[in-house]
């Protein structure tokens, strides 16, 4: 991994994943309703056809949304910039890698957020050797799902052991 930021999301280094992985139903934010796996229509290539006009088009769940640099950080790192658009045997594994990455993301922003708060001295240590641990990880398809029996039960047991600092409304969302 370079040394950017990997919470940091490119849209031009990914493969269109969130255009392609998730499922979304017509309604308030969606315009019209899409299954899991199957390219959003107003995809053209990489890129959202209405991207600049994503509000007016009706998508603002698409304007919502950040996948925190996870959708990058699969296609560039994990599959070395191959993309289910020129393999589409790489639509499973790489919605897979996705849906763990965002995990893996998720967990360095919890991390980063509990800097914010006054720790003791052993729980900084161990809050800076997970999150280094997140960061610097160079992640393959192995070993991202070995990631939930591993790694991610770490700073999840450590999270929860924080959970007193965290606000409860975050603590609720993901401290659970």
């Amino acid at each position: 991994m370079s040394d950017a930021d990997p919470l940091t999301t490119d849209c031009s280094k990914c493969a269109a994943l969130c255009c392609m992985v998730f499922a979304f139903d017509q309604g308030r934010d969606f315009a019209f309703s899409k299954n899991p796996g199957e390219p959003c229509r107003n995809l053209a290539g990489h890129r959202c056809s209405i991207h600049s006009n994503l509000t007016n088009e009706g998508f603002s769940g698409c304007v919502a949304y950040d996948c925190l640099g996870a959708g990058n950080r699969v296609v560039q790192e994990v599959f070395a910039g191959r993309s289910w658009q020129q393999d589409p045997r790489l639509i499973g594994p790489m919605m897979e890698a996705f849906a763990a990455m965002r995990e893996v993301h998720k967990r360095i922003d919890l991390l980063r957020t509990a800097n914010d708060f006054a720790l003791d001295p052993e729980d900084q240590q161990t809050r800076t050797q997970l999150l280094t641990q997140l960061e610097r990880q160079q992640w393959s398809g192995d070993n991202l799902n070995d990631f939930h029996t591993g790694l991610a039960l770490d700073v999840d047991m450590f999270m929860f052991k924080l959970k007193e600092y965290f606000p409860a409304s975050l603590a609720d969302e993901f401290l659970v």
